[in-house]
């Protein structure tokens, strides 16, 4: 049964996901704000938006280091905040060098915050004895959603992008700060492994499947995250209060499938999950691609959330299997893969539209999605070595 300090720490790691899922939405919905403000063409845009993933995964990696020596709760102490900062500061940036600065600080934190936030969650897990990660997920789900619809607000109410950023973004610090003092300590994040368990570190061989299904879902997420607002306005030719409304229906089925998550993978196991929504997601781009109106393309965004929603948790929760003393160090491989896939992503679809159109940019996560169908059997869990987790005070 879980005591009071792990139910603490779970509180808490949800708390981080909430802010991490509003701050990255409340940047997210905006690019297409944000190209327009500054001038930027497809192309421009698109090497702008590699600016952030190329980051985060030096960010990732460093926080990897960092966690092995003083556990993920000081990294997010100390980045979550600036994660926030950095969004406000790029709503503000009044020509395109200072955008860019304020995303490479975006970047590193979000790098920082996403292994770290997964490292905690990987954590509660194990110290729970079952599948709860997907939950972690969910929030963070939420939070994307209501970072949408505040988007949608505001670009209703011509709020500028600094008030905007900052009505959503200063609450969410004064969370983080708070939650940060009830996160897993170092010594409850590393856990004693038997010599003859421990092996020789973290296996490549079996690390890969989970690292591949997660470029190429976040080649997936990158396209709805980064082009599905510009799809909304430059194919759909919507306006400004239904363009969020694509990555708002993304993030908002994504969020309900993740409810249940946990319980479908403990019933069926999270190979079978993960190939299921492969298909699902690749379903969902096929939609993207043949829509013919406003409400259809955002039925085939809420279609691929259903799909691609699974898979990043299932990989952090098999990552974790993989590295049984919680050294942190599997966790930030499979995220550092996050950002392949972000950079990719931004890379390829935005170059395919800038040659030809969005919706023939959209074939190309379409395929990838489908190839995670394959991948999914590296999801079946291998027998874990026997762990000693630290009793809770």
């Amino acid at each position: 049964m879980p005591q009071s300090r792990d139910r603490r720490a779970r509180l808490a790691t949800f708390a981080v996901f909430f802010v991490q899922g509003l701050t990255f939405a409340t940047l997210l919905t905006q690019v297409s704000a944000l190209q327009n403000k500054h001038g930027l063409t497809d192309g421009e845009l698109s090497i702008l938006l590699l600016v952030v993933p190329v980051i985060a995964g030096i960010g990732s990696v460093v926080a990897g280091s960092l966690a092995t020596r003083f556990g993920s709760r000081w990294i997010l102490r100390f980045v979550q905040p600036l994660a926030c900062v950095a969004v406000v500061l790029a709503g503000a940036a009044p020509n395109v060098p200072s955008l860019v600065a304020a995303n490479v600080l975006f970047g590193l934190s979000l790098g920082g915050v996403d292994a770290g936030m997964n490292m905690q969650g990987v954590t509660v897990e194990r110290r729970y004895g079952r599948p709860i990660l997907t939950g972690f997920h969910a929030l963070w789900s939420a939070a994307a959603v209501i970072g949408a619809l505040w988007a949608s607000a505001a670009g209703g109410m011509d709020l500028s992008l600094p008030v905007t950023f900052a009505i959503a973004l200063a609450p969410a610090v004064v969370i983080s700060l708070i939650a940060s003092t009830w996160l897993c300590t170092p010594e409850e994040e590393h856990v004693e492994v038997a010599a003859a368990d421990a092996g020789p570190g973290v296996p490549w061989k079996a690390i890969i499947p989970l690292c591949l299904a997660m470029a190429f879902l976040y080649v997936g997420d990158a396209s709805i995250s980064n082009f599905g607002s510009v799809f909304m306005d430059k194919v759909m030719h919507a306006t400004a209060a239904v363009v969020p409304l694509a990555l708002g229906a993304y993030q908002a089925t994504t969020f309900v499938v993740r409810i249940g998550g946990d319980l479908a993978v403990r019933k069926w196991g999270p190979a079978m999950i993960v190939r299921i929504g492969g298909a699902v997601a690749t379903l969902g781009f096929v939609a993207i691609v043949l829509a013919p109106s406003e409400p259809l393309a955002i039925a085939g965004f809420a279609l691929t959330g259903i799909g691609l929603s699974v898979v990043a948790p299932q990989s952090f929760s098999a990552a974790g299997r993989l590295d049984p003393a919680g050294t942190g160090v599997a966790i930030a491989r499979v995220n550092m893969f996050n950002y392949v896939g972000f950079i990719v992503g931004a890379a390829l679809v935005g170059g395919i539209a800038d040659a030809s159109d969005y919706r023939i940019a959209f074939t190309a996560p379409l395929v990838l999605a489908a190839v995670i169908i394959l991948l999914a059997r590296g999801f079946q869990p291998r027998t874990a070595p026997a762990v000693t987790a630290p009793a809770a005070p």
